[in-house]
């Protein structure tokens, strides 16, 4: 199992899951440090959680009962080993009966993204066929996602600040084709881009810390040069990744008619079925941008919002063809 197989495994022994939450890192934190706050998201969709002891603090013990949905009860035994706030909680997870195969170290840092969190939890099994049981038998990898999806719920996903981008689609498509055509380079060279322009590189490398690096011409010869940054990749699902532009190199770059433009815009794409369609929502906003930088993008957003319609014109007419 590789990371570009799964998206989640760095190496033999570990699953890596992120998130981009919708709220900054201290709330994030929060939400890991109270018996109440966890009892409200934390586990897989249609579990529930009863809290019989938790010290939050290097060196304490968290005990707590997971009830599955089947009325099936799980003992959990977690102890804490370090904790630095807002950033970071490493704790070792096991069980009364002292299951090696729940027997895991998990590391979770909380990234400040402007003022949101990008959040990646890290677990670390003692051998790759642990770590594949687990997968496997316990659905670890969906398990973790559904827990981080409540997590967002529970911090107010969605809410957002007023100068956020924020586009809506409807495509007659299934959703496994609409996310390959944002994820494979040969789909994404048929319809990427603004109107009349020729994509004359494109390259993916779909995995937290991969690239999108692509390069189009205009219809008056100029290239243009972009890259994503991919920091979360739930396939089929959500998609989140700083946008920037660029150069051949792959290099960061200012817009070339805009001083003023953000060098860095963070977005999120979520797809989801709605009616025998999939709705695609995208979300951007600065990030790590002075005040004249998020005054340029906000009053940017009519121009987006047309220069959005055209690419996603372009997507509808391929999808249609694909």
């Amino acid at each position: 199992m590789t990371a570009k197989e799964n998206n989640f495994s760095l190496d033999d022994r570990s699953m890596v899951i992120t998130r981009l939450l919708m709220a900054p890192p201290e709330p994030a934190f929060d939400a890991w440090a109270g018996e109440k706050a966890l009892a409200r998201w934390f586990g897989p969709s249609g579990f529930t959680i009863t809290t019989q002891k938790h010290e939050f603090r290097p060196g304490g013990v968290w005990r707590f009962v997971m009830h599955g949905p089947d009325g099936t009860d799980y003992q959990n035994i977690i102890r804490f080993e370090e904790i630095v706030r807002p950033k970071l909680i490493v704790y070792r997870h096991g069980t009364p009966e002292g299951d090696p195969t729940q027997d895991f170290q998990t590391t979770v840092t909380f990234e400040s993204i402007g003022d949101r969190t990008l959040l990646t939890l890290r677990a670390v099994f003692p051998s790759a066929e642990a770590r594949d049981l687990v997968v496997r038998e316990h659905r670890a990898i969906e398990g973790g996602q559904q827990s981080l999806a409540r997590l967002d719920a529970h911090l107010g996903n969605g809410r957002g600040a007023s100068t956020d981008f924020i586009i809506e689609r409807s495509f007659n498509a299934p959703r496994e084709l609409v996310w390959k055509a944002h994820t494979e380079a040969e789909r994404l060279a048929k319809w990427w881009g603004p109107k009349g322009f020729e994509m004359v590189s494109c390259k993916v490398d779909l995995r937290p810390g991969g690239l999108f690096h692509y390069g189009m011409r205009a219809p008056n010869g100029m290239e243009m040069w972009g890259r994503f940054v991919y920091c979360e990749v739930t396939p089929q699902t959500r998609l989140a990744y700083v946008v920037s532009f660029s150069n051949k190199e792959g290099g960061i770059t200012r817009h070339f008619m805009s001083e003023s433009w953000p060098l860095e815009v963070m977005s999120l794409m979520i797809l989801e079925d709605a009616g025998g369609q999939t709705k695609m929502t995208l979300r951007g906003w600065p990030i790590n941008a002075p005040p004249e930088e998020i005054a340029t993008y906000a009053a940017a957003k009519p121009m987006m919002e047309h220069g959005f319609k055209g690419t996603l014109d372009q997507l509808d007419a391929y999808l249609a063809t694909a």
